[in-house]
């Protein structure tokens, strides 16, 4: 904790109202003023470091202060730091959505640019939405979302959330989503495997669009983890599944990407595992390697034939003024060539391996449920009581600061999603105090 520079926690509280958090806590938890950051730590105003475990919320995927990524960022504000994207155009945003497209073997061949995850999700909706009022099917305008789904926190993405946390108090608000079954692994009955849970689920949510046939708009799903609901994992059977019904019935399906795509769960996107294309896919976080907000939709060319006419009313006139920012595109460019040139993907499943190995010992806790594992994701929950349960995650992330951890849990879910950079000395590093933090805690 910060004593030498009370006055930046002091200044902070005065002006600052912090996102996802009860600023009454901080009374009693102190701010960490962070002065700087350098590969996969990050250094407070008194020289005390932490170990990004959680890549700041999943975004920062090369490392604090990437060289590569900082080199681009240099020239690039020597060449153009804005333009709007209405009536121009420009070379970053140009060949990011190029090189995006042929990662999708130029399936879904156009972007549409906003700045964060929760925008991402506005635009799906609201192109799926206006697609059909173009097709001349306009009473398909119902949405459907997962049981414990997380979209983000604007009205149109809450609405398609099912997190009571986030949720409740704007209910009001929100215009109502059918919720279907989740293929959460964990919800397996004894006997049963994560491929029948995801044959469950698969099945209910067929049901629904049968029941609502002709009126469902889309299906929006976290494909393989469901982040905000205690990375609830689950088979990639099931997004063939639904593919499958999506087609069916002729509902659209949109993959919310945006924490679990740009490699987090072992491919680019985690469609790939389950050899689906969706007819959506929502981009944020990781798409400028934690650099600038970011985020955009990629769609197919069917979809945007359908906006593509010389009625301006038939076209979709959604905006924001940093669309396409050149400084954040050119941000995921040299992300995305670090990916290529540095076989990020194969490496990760060797770091993969040597974390797993030294979260072994943790794995057998007798007080640690549902260790789990997806591409450079990890999880497992904390058997506890309801009364230790409900502060678990605030003495947690304070005891983790003391071991240089910056680890912050779901409810009793730890985590992390740590970036792509770790060696084998900070990964056993990380196993270690992390079992060491988990001990503590438990026996408070």
């Amino acid at each position: 904790m910060s004593t030498t520079h009370p006055s930046w926690i002091t200044r902070s509280l005065q002006s600052v109202w912090h996102p996802c958090t009860q600023m009454q806590h901080h009374e009693t938890m102190p701010l960490i003023p962070i002065s700087h950051g350098r590969g996969a730590w990050l250094v407070d105003t008194d020289g005390r470091r932490y170990l990004d475990a959680i890549s700041s919320w999943w975004v920062n995927l090369f490392g604090h202060a990437n060289p590569r990524i900082n080199a681009a960022l240099r020239d690039q504000l020597e060449r153009l730091e804005h333009a709007m994207l209405a009536g121009f155009t420009h070379e970053p945003v140009i060949e990011l959505s190029e090189k995006l497209a042929a990662l999708t073997g130029h399936e879904l061949g156009h972007c549409f640019y906003a700045s964060d995850g929760a925008s991402a999700v506005e635009i799906a909706l609201k192109m799926s939405f206006h697609y059909w009022r173009n097709s001349g099917e306009s009473e398909r305008r119902e949405f459907v979302c997962l049981k414990n789904s997380y979209h983000g926190e604007t009205i149109g993405a809450l609405a398609v959330t099912d997190v009571t946390l986030f949720r409740d108090a704007y209910g009001p608000l929100l215009r109502q989503a059918h919720v279907a079954a989740s293929p959460d692994a964990r919800l397996a009955q004894e006997g049963e495997r994560a491929e029948d849970v995801a044959r469950r689920a698969a099945a209910e949510l067929d049901s629904l669009l049968q029941q609502r046939e002709g009126r469902i708009a889309a299906v929006i799903v976290e494909p393989l983890v469901q982040c905000a609901a205690g990375m609830a994992m689950h088979d990639p059977l099931y997004l063939k599944l639904v593919r499958e019904s999506c087609d069916r019935h002729r509902v659209h399906l949109i993959a919310d990407e945006i924490a679990v795509g740009c490699g987090r769960t072992g491919t680019f996107f985690a469609c790939e595992q389950a050899g689906i294309r969706p007819d959506f896919v929502c981009l944020s976080k990781g798409i400028s390697g934690g650099y600038l907000p970011l985020s955009l939709v990629m769609t197919r060319d069917a979809i945007y034939q359908a906006f593509y006419d010389a009625d301006v009313t038939r076209g979709f006139l959604h905006s924001h003024s940093y669309t396409g920012n050149p400084l954040a595109c050119r941000a995921a460019l040299a992300t995305l060539a670090i990916f290529e040139e540095d076989d990020v993907l194969a490496k990760n499943r060797e770091r993969a391996e040597r974390l797993t190995q030294a979260l072994q010992p943790l794995a057998q806790h007798r007080s640690v449920a549902h260790f789990r594992r997806r591409g450079m994701i990890w999880a497992f929950d904390a058997v506890l009581d309801d009364a230790a349960a409900a502060t678990f995650s605030r003495r947690f992330f304070t005891a983790a600061l003391e071991q240089e951890l910056l680890i912050r849990p779901i409810g009793r879910t730890v985590y992390l999603m740590p970036p792509y950079i770790l060696d084998e000395e900070e990964s056993m590093l990380l196993g270690t105090r992390l079992h060491a933090v988990f001990d503590k805690v438990i026996a408070q």
